[in-house]
């Protein structure tokens, strides 16, 4: 893929994971269209500021949920409509209230655990729940499946890793065509939180252990004659 233009080597390589799965999960799989309604768990993650700029630009209104206060802010100049901190409010409810019990049309979630029935429950008819990573866990103790059929909702998910190279290209072609324009017009902006140098890439690990950051973090790799 091309380093779109404007951007340097470190803006680049902030993009493709990102990307890739925003791309395959929330509008290949989740099929997300203008008008509807998404929510974004995470939303000052990599992934996350990636999935809001993305779902603002296919005409959804989005919601998300961070950590901080400073997230939030962080996530609404990306365009999230409204960023819900679940450390001192339910996310349920708010997103409840602001959308008068209807609910959200997708859920991109990396949570699990705990969250996929409140996912569910936030769920509207027709609603797609995707499913990129399990912070607390891919088990729950119990589980209602009655609403997803009451409300035909669907419960999918994916890995890149495991794909084809055939699979991995047509994405990256479809990255071209959609997203790369707006990446050079600046429609989708980059964010690098910290960069650090390979060596250290513990702490690098350490920071998102402790969700430290605010969009990517890279690791500089020193180039070294033979």
């Amino acid at each position: 893929m091309p380093i779109p233009q404007g951007f340097d080597f470190a803006q680049a390589a902030a993009l493709p994971e990102n990307l890739f799965t925003v791309w395959a999960n929330l509008i290949d799989r989740a099929r997300l269209k203008a008008a509807e309604h998404a929510l974004i768990h995470g939303g000052s993650s990599g992934i996350g500021y990636m999935a809001i700029q993305l779902a603002k630009e296919h005409g959804a209104t989005v919601f998300t949920t961070v950590g901080s206060e400073a997230k939030a802010e962080f996530c609404r100049s990306l365009g999230a409509a409204l960023a819900i901190n679940y450390r001192s409010q339910d996310f349920v409810e708010a997103v409840e209230k602001a959308t008068n019990r209807r609910g959200v049309d997708v859920i991109l979630d990396m949570v699990g655990g705990d969250y996929l029935g409140k996912n569910i429950r936030l769920l509207a008819l027709e609603g797609r729940l995707v499913q990129i990573a399990f912070l607390h866990g891919s088990t729950v103790q119990q589980f209602d499946f009655l609403p997803v059929m009451t409300r035909r909702l669907t419960i999918t998910g994916s890995t890149l890793r495991p794909r084809t190279i055939e699979q991995k290209a047509a994405i990256a072609q479809s990255l071209r065509q959609h997203v790369w324009p707006l990446l050079e017009s600046g429609r989708i902006k980059v964010v690098i939180d910290r960069i650090v140098p390979m060596e250290k890439s513990s702490e690098a690990h350490r920071a998102m252990e402790a969700s430290q950051h605010m969009g990517k973090i890279l690791l500089q790799v020193e180039s070294r004659s033979a």
